[in-house]
């Protein structure tokens, strides 16, 4: 890859204030890209991430929203367009995630999660579409969750909005490629403990063939590659990243 290969490019990346989405930030706009640190509600969490990007040369801007308000969301396309003038990429990265039982999960407890994973998606898809086909490489990259393939108990409003976010990207690459769009889903391992960054969570279905857990940087490079030139001919995937802890078909 080249050094610079995304410049002029502009990204919007949910989630972006910390963890996998504060490195995928980091890693986009090390190869030129323009991007959007989207927080929730944690400003000072967002500027941090920008203040880093711009101590290297980049370019980049907070945008608080909360992926499943349409309208903030709408606005933070609108306020990106002002600044940059463009949107070549989406990375819908925001999630939450709670354990809790079917038996004693009320429906806020279920719409919560599947609210913020897969409502969130579609709401950013709206608001950036249009700005991504007038792109001459737009590329949108949901990121997926390895209790969507694997299951996990305590769980089943994870498993569920993980499961849908693969068949939105599916969904999704049929219907923009004749706009030359690719859409792909990257499935993240769990992360490490930042202050124990080799230990493997204890976690029943967890037992990565690489003997450590992931660190947010492991997802950073390939999120470059799939949205960039090189990932132009790859689109409809899920693709795991998960230190051999499973093996997708």
């Amino acid at each position: 890859m080249s050094d610079k290969e995304l410049q002029g490019r502009v990204a919007v990346i949910t989630g972006a204030g910390r963890s996998i989405g504060r490195a995928m930030a980091l890693e986009l706009a090390s190869a030129g890209c323009a991007v959007v640190i989207n927080v929730r509600s944690n400003r000072a969490e967002g500027e941090g991430v920008v203040k880093e990007i711009e101590a290297k040369g980049g370019r980049a801007m907070v945008a608080v929203a909360d992926v499943i308000d349409a309208p903030a969301v709408n606005a933070m396309a609108e306020a990106t367009l002002k600044k940059f003038g463009r949107i070549d990429y989406l990375v819908n990265n925001a999630a939450m995630r709670q354990e809790k039982s079917i038996e004693h999960m009320s429906f806020e407890d279920w719409r919560k999660i599947t609210g913020v994973v897969l409502d969130g998606a579609f709401h950013c898809v709206k608001a950036c579409l249009g700005a991504i086909k007038k792109s001459d490489a737009g590329s949108i990259l949901n990121v997926g969750g390895l209790t969507g393939a694997m299951g996990a108990p305590d769980r089943v409003h994870v498993v569920t909005a993980k499961a849908g976010i693969a068949g939105f990207t599916r969904g999704l690459a049929m219907e923009l490629a004749p706009h030359k769009i690719t859409v792909n889903t990257l499935v993240p391992a769990m992360l490490a403990k930042p202050d124990k960054p080799n230990e493997i969570p204890a976690h029943p279905i967890y037992r990565p063939l690489m003997g450590r857990a992931a660190w947010p940087t492991d997802f950073a490079p390939l999120t470059r590659l799939l949205l960039g030139p090189g990932g132009r001919y790859i689109t409809g995937q899920i693709i795991n990243v998960n230190g051999g802890t499973y093996f997708g078909v």
